[in-house]
């Protein structure tokens, strides 16, 4: 499910779950344990495996789990994106391939982020489920003033088009990824680690403050929205759509 492997100093994280690393709760709950196991990490890189960084949420199990399940879902997600967002340590994204929606706010949530192929954005809406506050105010902090355009469009891009619009800042080859991230990471991994800690909460400061007052407010309309009649119609017509195209 997450694979880690040490290189010196820095922790990689690859995904590996699936056919495309979708995100189910157990993918969620793991991931924000191997976060948590690594405060004290000089450094991590969080990568995909196959074709894909992550493409998303996994919706035929929310469509299978109706309210109970996500009801456990929505604060799994919640609480696996802050753990990649507030950790301490430095964190590089390795885009290896796709990062569609919850696999973008992944993205969205390292310090630095680096792609080599696939496609990336937020298809929420496309999906018909409303943003959870967290992941929304990290695409915020990420996407600054293209956010409202990505989440309204939920149009999906190559690499040239996500540097463009701020989801990522560099784009590489593919076989030179890996290597790339890994030495960005090991340059912040030797800066001070507590300069670095406080560093980067004062960078994210004001979007945590935005969540710990919005999440609250939004988690029941949220669940509401992921669990209603007309929106479990949309996601099923999203799915059947998907897999006509794929046949």
């Amino acid at each position: 499910m997450i694979e880690l492997e040490e290189h010196g100093a820095v922790q990689i994280v690859r995904l590996r779950h699936g056919k495309v690393n979708a995100m189910d709760l157990e993918l969620l709950v793991a991931l924000r344990e191997t976060f948590e196991r690594l405060r004290d990490a000089a450094a991590v890189v969080l990568t995909g495996s196959g074709g894909s960084f992550s493409a998303g949420v996994d919706l035929r199990r929310v469509l299978d789990g109706g309210h109970d399940y996500a009801a456990a879902f929505l604060p799994a997600l919640n609480a696996a994106c802050r753990a990649v967002f507030e950790h301490p340590r430095p964190v590089v994204a390795a885009v290896n391939g796709h990062a569609i929606a919850g696999g973008c706010i992944l993205v969205a949530a390292c310090d630095r982020r680096f792609m080599a192929g696939g496609t990336i954005g937020v298809s929420e809406l496309a999906v018909g489920v409303p943003f959870p506050t967290v992941p929304l105010e990290i695409l915020r902090f990420a996407a600054g003033p293209a956010t409202a355009e990505l989440v309204l469009t939920s149009r999906t891009m190559p690499p040239p088009e996500a540097l463009a619009a701020g989801l990522v800042d560099e784009v590489v080859p593919p076989d030179e990824l890996l290597g790339r991230a890994l030495g960005e990471a090991e340059r912040l991994s030797r800066l001070p680690a507590a300069t670095f800690a406080v560093t980067k909460e004062q960078l994210r400061r004001d979007t945590i403050r935005r969540i710990e007052a919005g999440e609250p407010a939004d988690a029941e309309r949220v669940l509401a929205g992921w669990t209603s009649p007309e929106v479990r119609a949309t996601i099923a017509g999203f799915l059947e759509a998907l897999t006509t195209r794929r046949a």
